[in-house]
């Protein structure tokens, strides 16, 4: 069985521990990892039938089939490579750490190296297959507009950089547009679904964005504009934040679930 270790106890690294405890995931919770130890733990107490070890990352590396990254983008540049060259597959949350070139590169390298995958899920978007088959035609543009509540947005560096002061927005206002590759460093926690276009479509130079904060929201809105070879989609997805975290929204963590039954399961649909 799968053994599988997730480092980041948040919300989506919960959601994937309760499926897994559920046995809607078939496979073995086997360890957890968080910067809060007590996080860690008073996850793995609240479940009813795994019994995941606490372990520090460089343990879990070792002890693991599958690490899952929930954690941060900084995260990211400390667990991925360390899992790789320990022969390790990786399924990635924080996508968006790899729209820093030399890291992807590194990254990319490691895994065909050491003979692993890393697994990126479509997050809080839809269109991800349409994007990965069009591609094989060729892409001329990928547009991504996300509109979100202004409390989903604060404390983004481009919020605070910039002085914004979301609380006194009363009307739809655009904050943001230009390429994914400076979307995801002026929000680092509203817009990994960019870096994830841009990896499965025309990279985080070409790839343009858009970030609107309305204040008539309740919830996350991705609307995705894709041209090329095989004509034109548009995908339009509503996302009830997570409970927990406005920033982040129900359908990433679903998403992340689906990716691990999809690898489990010997039937696949879709691109």
């Amino acid at each position: 069985m799968l053994k599988i270790g997730i480092i980041g106890c948040g919300f989506i690294g919960g959601q994937i521990c309760r499926a897994i405890d559920s046995g809607e995931i078939d496979a073995e919770l086997y360890a957890l990892c968080d910067s809060s130890e007590s996080k860690a733990l008073e996850l793995a107490t609240s479940l009813k039938t795994c019994r995941p070890a606490y372990m520090k990352i460089e343990e879990l590396i070792r002890s693991v089939d599958l690490v899952v990254e929930s954690a941060s983008q900084n995260a990211v540049r400390f667990i991925v490579p360390q899992a790789l060259q320990a022969g390790c597959n990786v399924m990635v949350l924080s996508v968006g750490a790899f729209a820093d070139k030399e890291l992807r590169e590194t990254l990319f390298g490691l895994a065909k190296q050491h003979n692993c995958k890393l697994y990126f899920p479509s997050g809080a978007v839809v269109g991800i297959d349409g994007i990965n088959s069009a591609r094989a035609a060729g892409i001329s543009s990928v547009t991504l507009t996300t509109r979100k509540p202004p409390s989903g947005l604060m404390g983004a560096p481009y919020v605070v950089e910039h002085g914004i002061e979301l609380e006194k927005l009363e009307e739809e206002t655009v904050l943001f547009e230009g390429t994914a590759s400076e979307a995801v460093k002026a929000f680092p926690a509203n817009v990994n679904v960019a870096a994830t276009i841009s990896l499965a479509g025309i990279g985080f130079e070409r790839t343009k964005v858009k970030v609107i904060a309305d204040p008539s929201l309740s919830r996350n809105v991705h609307e995705i504009t894709v041209e090329g070879e095989f004509g034109k989609f548009c995908t339009r997805v509503e996302n009830l934040p997570s409970p927990d975290n406005p920033k982040t929204s129900y359908l990433a963590a679903l998403s992340a679930i689906s990716t691990l039954k999809k690898l489990l399961n010997p039937v696949q649909i879709g691109t």
